[in-house]
């Protein structure tokens, strides 16, 4: 059976709402949620192949882990079942107990090794008890990849409250999305040296699982992540995901843990931006992972760039989140710029709306590299694609892509390539209005295949809006003087209003200090 109606969002309120009545700050409450969340799916998995292993054997109940982990289903002691816990009686320490679940699950789980938190004595026993009241509620019958919805709906629900300023540890589902359907990852290594909680690898599954292919047979992923707390979300997020990985914990700037040079099929990234203070003397005799040597300027943007041109396979393909001044980068950086587009890997550019993020509000690019395309006919073109009308607006500060204008973006570019557009999420009306014939054509305001002639033209840049141009736009009927009155009388308004409010507030601050004297 499917999830009831917004059944995540009735979880999240009913968890955020035990949060509110404890002293936990957020950061020490949502990886312990998190981890309940991954136990309850990890116990329905290890029930349904209890089942199956014991229809196959006369050994009723004596399978070991091995037989589990054959079925890529994580492996769960007695003492590390969620009945076991649910059931603990009144007055029993809930906390020590799920620890020692946590313990044992990855004393049998190699691959979770350090990945559990241990903070569960920290909890009241009675919101515990609610807790693990509240994930027993989602139903035993559920189909498809109900936990790798609800963990993604937590995770991302928790990201505004958790995230700190310089750094981000979630890509919001849309734009890791965006990445797959034009990178498409069908079969393969996929490889992000800054991984997060693992967002690209969980949306690179769903897009194979989606296409009628089973993700663990068809994807080996490997990421780095500098943040032990970080990987250890993503040593979860994989597993409640039914997927198995190789995630180191190294700063990739200077380890290569992977030995990544030239090994891998996909490379998918949502890296720092702007990040300065890299010590280049470190790295800057290490021709193999920054072919085209160290930018001037201090800042790390152009050394990402050439990590993930660098691990690429012949045919490999790239696609990455980058800060938009990376485009216009000038100095060293341009002639980085300018080394890499004539590689002819150089494949795609997307500039995205502004608030898609939490930690950052203006808009950011995603960048594609196909190393395949430098021996093809598109060699010497790169197709920009201007998607910053392409939003919905979720509340006043954040916007997100619908499913419908992720796979309409996607359909630009594999028409572009030649390939059939897909309708899964219903674009078929968005890619017919612009592609009427179904063969790639500019579009003002939307998308342009320029050649690398055209790029040097406009000093090397990759930023789409130099080359997409502005879609033309009927005659509304509105006067133009009569609204620009309108607007300036309500502007005059709002400034009186601020005005009144500033008067106000000086007095009462004022009256507040004659009452201190």
């Amino acid at each position: 059976m499917p999830l009831p109606p917004e059944f995540e969002k009735s979880l999240w309120e009913a968890a955020d709402q035990l949060w509110t009545n404890t002293s936990l700050k957020p950061s020490e409450y949502s990886a312990p949620v998190l981890a309940l969340i991954f136990l309850r799916y990890a116990d329905q998995r290890f029930a349904e192949a209890q089942k199956e292993l014991e229809k196959k054997s006369r050994r009723r109940g004596s399978m070991g882990k091995d037989e589990y982990h054959a079925l890529h289903v994580v492996y769960l002691p007695d003492e590390a079942r969620y009945d076991t816990l649910l059931q603990l009686p009144e007055g029993a320490d809930i906390g020590k107990a799920v620890n020692a679940a946590m313990k044992a699950i990855e004393d049998h789980n190699d691959d979770l090794k350090g990945a559990l938190p241990r903070a569960y004595g920290r909890f009241e026993a009675r919101t515990l008890k609610e807790l693990l009241k509240t994930f027993g509620t989602i139903p035993r019958d559920v189909q498809g990849d109900v936990f790798g919805r609800i963990y993604e709906y937590f995770l991302g629900n928790f990201a505004p409250q958790t995230l700190q300023k310089g750094g981000e540890f979630f890509t919001p589902y849309s734009v890791v999305r965006l990445i797959v359907e034009i990178i498409e990852p069908f079969h393969g290594r996929i490889y992000d040296p800054a991984c997060g909680s693992g967002g690209m690898f969980v949306q690179s599954a769903n897009f194979v699982a989606e296409h009628r292919k089973r993700p663990a047979e068809e994807l080996s992923v490997c990421g780095v992540e500098k943040m032990e707390d970080t990987l250890r979300l993503a040593k979860i997020n994989l597993a409640v995901h039914g997927l198995s990985g190789d995630i180191k914990e190294a700063n990739s700037y200077y380890e290569d843990p992977h030995q990544a040079t030239g090994k891998f099929d996909f490379v998918m990234a949502n890296p720092p931006f702007n990040q300065n203070a890299v010590d280049k003397d470190r790295i800057k005799d290490d021709k193999k992972r920054y072919p085209f040597g160290m930018p001037i300027a201090d800042n790390a943007n152009y050394l990402w760039i050439q990590l993930f041109y660098s691990a690429l396979s012949s045919k490999g393909r790239a696609g990455f989140v980058m800060a938009n001044s990376a485009g216009d980068a000038r100095g060293s950086e341009l002639e980085i710029r300018k080394k890499l587009l004539a590689t002819g890997t150089v494949d795609v550019i997307v500039s995205m709306s502004a608030n898609l993020f939490y930690t950052v509000t203006l808009p950011a690019t995603l960048w594609f590299l196909d190393r395949g395309k430098a021996s093809g006919d598109r060699k010497d073109k790169v197709l920009f694609i201007d998607a910053r009308q392409q939003f919905v607006q979720v509340d006043r500060a954040h916007r997100e892509m619908t499913p419908e204008q992720v796979e309409f973006l996607g359909n630009i570019v594999r028409i572009f390539r030649g390939e059939e557009p897909e309708n899964r999420h219903g674009s078929a009306k968005l890619t017919k209005q612009h592609f009427p014939k179904g063969k790639y054509a500019d579009v003002a305001g939307l998308c342009k295949a320029a050649t690398l002639k055209q790029i040097e033209a406009q000093g090397w840049s990759l930023n789409p809006g130099r080359y997409v141009g502005v879609t033309e736009r009927e005659d509304d009927g509105v006067d133009f003087k009569e609204r620009l009155g309108e607007l300036n009388e309500q502007l005059e308004t709002l400034n009186a209003e601020a005005r009144e409010l500033e008067e106000r507030i000086s007095q009462n601050a004022a009256e507040l200090l004659e009452m201190g004297r």
